[in-house]
């Protein structure tokens, strides 16, 4: 028969010191997760929200907003420029001047009828303006009469006058018409113009 063996005193120490398992007792109750879920969601239910009171009442509070007052913006150079040519354009009143004056609305509104019969199609993109404004970009898109970038209308006709190529007078009657209104900078200034000014606008505001 095989010894029996010998347990020292270190051996049992260490035994009774090693902890052990319990499946038993209230601390060790197994619960299903849905039970655990809705006993959370019923305690953050039941706790006052007093962090989101503040937010809230910040929120319900209306402040007072400045609003600055619009001002009125300056005309560039370009478009002083535009002006004071047209202003020195007519400044000693010339017989032509004088003639222009004179013609009557009804005669510009039979100048543009019979502009428009000559065409084989209607100006669609053109229904919403007035007839002072089809007659100016007609003549800003009649390159007989030289360039019309850069210079304003009235000087463009009366330097086509002055060359012998014969502008319409009914064109000069519009232009001092539209010279007496508040905005002479949009008579003045040619329809091609302010195609490249926007688009300039739009290339800086891009970059």
């Amino acid at each position: 028969m095989p010894p029996k063996r010998r347990t020292t005193g270190t051996a049992t120490a260490a035994k009774s010191n090693q902890s052990t398992l319990a499946f038993h007792g209230a601390s060790n109750k197994v619960t299903k997760a849905g039970a655990r879920t809705h006993n959370a969601k019923s305690l953050l239910n039941d706790t006052p929200q007093k962090a989101t009171e503040p937010a809230v009442a910040e929120i319900a509070t209306t402040k007072e907003v400045e609003v600055e007052p619009t001002t009125v913006e300056e005309p560039t150079t370009a478009d002083a420029a535009i002006i004071d040519e047209a202003e020195k354009a007519i400044a000693p009143s010339s017989p032509e001047d004088d003639e222009a004056r004179r013609i009557t609305k009804a005669k510009i509104e039979k100048y543009w009828k019979a502009k428009e019969a000559e065409r084989k199609a209607p100006r669609v993109h053109q229904g919403t303006l007035s007839t002072h404004e089809k007659i100016l970009r007609e003549f800003d898109m009649s390159s007989q009469y030289g360039p019309c970038t850069g210079i304003a209308r009235l000087k463009r006709w009366k330097r086509a006058h002055r060359l012998g190529l014969a502008p319409p007078i009914e064109v000069l009657a519009v232009l001092l018409k539209e010279q007496e209104s508040s905005d002479k900078l949009s008579s003045q200034r040619s329809q091609v113009d302010e195609i490249l000014s926007s688009r300039n606008m739009v290339v800086e505001a891009e970059a």
